[in-house]
């Protein structure tokens, strides 16, 4: 399917055209999908003492959580594919509200697991985020749109650090107690993600001509691609890039999901405290993982589609080794700073992974987007085995998830575009700043 009317610059203060409603409309839903998602982490001792949580009851809650987004998000980008990712992520986001409100529900271990597992749906939300910024936005900066909206998105996982302690603590002093002041944080949080549903179907469209419907009922296009998802299991660099994947926004999945609670276990933070330094974490994405996407765009623009496969082997590289060296800091100022630093090269893993995305099978861009975005859960699960098992301490679960994330950068010698994948990129940006195809970008509403 060709897109005309892709925009070939991010105007960041500009709401009139459907390419930036389309972009911070969907970084703003998925940083409220990100705070949900991960919204219950840094509460999770108030959790673990009033349900009396044992080490590996708590690492199940964290692979729970992850482990349904893999085929979240195998379908969701599917029905990007078929439906849009205007209805796709109106209907995820009002369907993954119910478990994230409904958490408030939990009483014991097994509901508890429960509403962990049914909120991993929303983390599907990354792949609608990436598939609508991806059709909107032009070869020559499509990396950095995608890693900047991924990344502000992510942003969620670091505020809820912060805001989740202290909204907490505020219920608390208002009389709730600590048995309800939980409860009515996630109820608050799954309010806001209805609603941003609602606001989605409102202000937002598929593509720069219209809504999917629209554009092929108006212009003979003919029927919606089919079989396309089987058509991206084929290709063994979607597998590649899936593993690469999970290399990084699996790590980072984990560490949002541990980070609190290994900061007052190892280094005896308390509950806001602890919250803090993960936040530090979680808050990089302002930049870290759009600064990903930007040299992937430069490496692109100046070496072509594989300028972009070995940036992000170098980044996967430099992150694996310096969450090794995280793993075997003891002093809390050293420990911050290497987490500081590997983060960095994590976050602009991810987001060099989806700045070459884009370019495997424009034909499957949301069946791909949706098995790469799985491969990020899968990781996640494999790591939290990791930090289950009652005899593995949790610094050396991290030295090793750090050795398995450099062996994982191999992987990008899989990743090969031929040379008339590479002319027609070429071409693709040339025509693009030429102007060519191009459709006022006020049109649509």
């Amino acid at each position: 399917m060709h897109i005309r009317g892709k925009a070939t610059r991010i105007k960041l203060f500009s709401f009139s055209s459907p390419q930036m409603r389309a972009f911070h409309l969907s970084w703003f839903a998925f940083f409220l999908c990100f705070f949900s998602w991960f919204g219950i982490a840094p509460l999770m001792s108030v959790v673990r003492e009033e349900l009396g949580l044992t080490k590996a009851q708590i690492g199940n809650t964290i692979i729970a959580s992850v482990m349904i987004t893999i085929l979240a998000r195998l379908i969701v980008g599917w029905c990007c594919d078929r439906f849009g990712p205007r209805r796709t992520y109106t209907w995820l986001l009002i369907v993954s509200a119910i478990p994230v409100m409904g958490i408030g529900l939990a009483h014991d271990y097994t509901s508890f697991l429960l509403f962990r597992l049914g909120i991993g749906i929303i983390g599907a939300s990354f792949i609608i985020t990436q598939y609508h910024t991806s059709v909107m936005f032009a070869p020559n900066c499509v990396g950095t749109a995608n890693a900047t909206a991924a990344g502000w998105g992510n942003l969620g996982g670091g505020v809820t650090q912060l805001v989740m302690p202290l909204l907490f603590s505020s219920l608390v002093l208002m009389g709730l107690g600590e048995y309800w002041a939980w409860r009515a944080a996630m109820f608050v949080a799954g309010l806001v993600c209805l609603l941003a549903g609602i606001a989605y179907y409102r202000f937002t469209q598929d593509l720069p001509e219209g809504n999917f419907n629209e554009v092929f009922a108006r212009e003979g296009r003919g029927e919606k691609p089919r079989g396309t998802f089987f058509e991206a299991c084929k290709d063994l660099r979607v597998w590649a890039l899936a593993i690469m994947y999970g290399a990084c926004f699996g790590v980072e999945l984990t560490i949002d999901n541990v980070a609190a609670l290994y900061y007052m276990d190892y280094f005896g933070l308390g509950l806001k405290g602890a919250g803090a330094m993960a936040a530090c974490f979680g808050l990089m994405n302002l930049f870290a993982r759009a600064l990903g996407g930007i040299i992937g765009d430069r490496s692109g623009n100046r070496w072509g589609l594989k300028g972009r496969v070995y940036w992000l082997a170098l980044a996967l590289a430099c992150e694996g080794a310096a969450l090794m060296l995280f793993s075997r800091m003891t002093s809390l100022g050293l420990a911050l700073g290497t987490m500081i630093f590997f983060g960095l090269f994590m976050k602009m893993s991810e987001g060099a992974t989806y700045s070459v995305v884009p370019f495997v099978n424009k034909r499957a861009l949301g069946a791909v987007s949706g098995i790469v975005g799985a491969g990020g859960n899968v990781g996640a699960v494999f790591a939290g085995f990791l930090f289950k098992a009652e005899s593995v301490s949790w610094p050396t679960a991290l030295f090793v998830l750090g050795a398995a994330v450099v062996l994982c950068a191999g992987f990008a010698g899989l990743v090969r575009f031929s040379e008339l994948e590479e002319t027609e990129a070429q071409a693709d940006v040339a025509e693009r700043l030429r102007g060519v195809d191009a459709v006022p970008e006020s049109a649509g509403a």
